[in-house]
């Protein structure tokens, strides 16, 4: 005996079926080996690049009695060794200018530029779980490392401030350009940074080699033992300056303590951190396809 079985039939407008049908289709293509930045790409994530920024600074003086503190001490009490042994054993020229000002101007900048490197080149490796449960553009990680830096950068250039004031030294209008020697110093340590993060996750032998890195590279960069704005001549003065950290600290201390700009090592040096920036996140980029898989 049949039976038969009624199936309700659910019909639609004529209107919706059409707009179903263009409706836009996303296609998914394999990436290119070699991609740029996708600037819009970070900045369609910059609620969470700030949120990134904001955990670094927390976890960073979580639990500590000391707290932001920590951002001044660091390079005040490198000031105050420095002091020691090269104003008064060594005897540092600083071109009439107080040896612990012109030593802290110096350190100031190259602790943000330090550890902001050794922070980036750590930070893909330390945020293993993040990167193997959600999309994001893991370019995010190293950048969010450079840029929770600035907040101590920042309360350490009240430090600075003070230090100005206390020995009655006056800027003067060139001033103006300290967010350029900033800025230059945060480009140059995104690029040495991001390189570093993708060469950590593949090969753990530079969890050694950044440490070492950064300690060699702070003496080939004269911050607190040389007046680097007039001692280096010759053949020098046209090589120190591709050295990113050299133009741009030398330059700041001179905005800073009302010295004599370089325009010479200014722009190599920019031009310099540019290139760093472009190579380091070029190779990033090249091989973030694979951290899920390695880390």
């Amino acid at each position: 005996m049949s039976q038969t079985i009624e199936v309700p039939v659910i019909t639609a407008p004529v209107s919706e079926v059409s707009n179903q049908a263009q409706s836009p289709v996303a296609v998914i293509l394999p990436h290119q080996k070699w991609r740029v930045l996708d600037f819009s790409e970070i900045w369609a994530f910059r609620e969470l690049f700030a949120f990134l920024c904001w955990r670094d600074v927390k976890v960073r003086y979580k639990q500590t009695v000391l707290g932001g503190a920590w951002a001044i001490l660091q390079p005040l009490m490198t000031m105050v060794v420095f002091s020691i042994f090269f104003a008064r054993l060594a005897n540092v020229s600083t071109g009439g200018i107080p040896y612990p000002l012109f030593a802290f101007a110096g350190l100031l900048p190259w602790t943000y530029f330090a550890n902001a490197i050794a922070a980036a080149g750590q930070s893909v490796v330390g945020n293993e779980r993040l990167i193997t449960k959600v999309y994001f553009p893991r370019l995010l990680i190293p950048l969010s490392s450079v840029g929770a830096g600035l907040v101590d950068f920042a309360v350490a250039s009240g430090m600075l401030g003070v230090l100005v004031l206390y020995y009655g030294i006056y800027p003067s209008m060139s001033l103006l350009l300290f967010p350029v020697m900033v800025f230059g110093l945060a480009v140059a340590a995104a690029g040495i940074g991001s390189l570093l993060a993708a060469l950590n996750v593949a090969y753990r032998d530079f969890r050694y080699v950044i440490p070492f890195l950064v300690q060699l590279w702070m003496f080939a960069t004269p911050t607190v033992y040389m007046d680097s704005t007039s001692m280096v001549s010759g053949v020098w003065s046209w090589l120190m300056p591709l050295n990113p950290a050299y133009g741009l600290i030398a330059n700041f201390r001179a905005v800073v303590l009302g010295g004599t700009l370089d325009p010479y090592s200014l722009v190599i040096s920019l031009a310099v951190s540019a290139a760093m920036f472009a190579v380091g996140t070029l190779y990033f980029r090249r091989v973030e396809r694979g951290f899920a898989d390695i880390i």
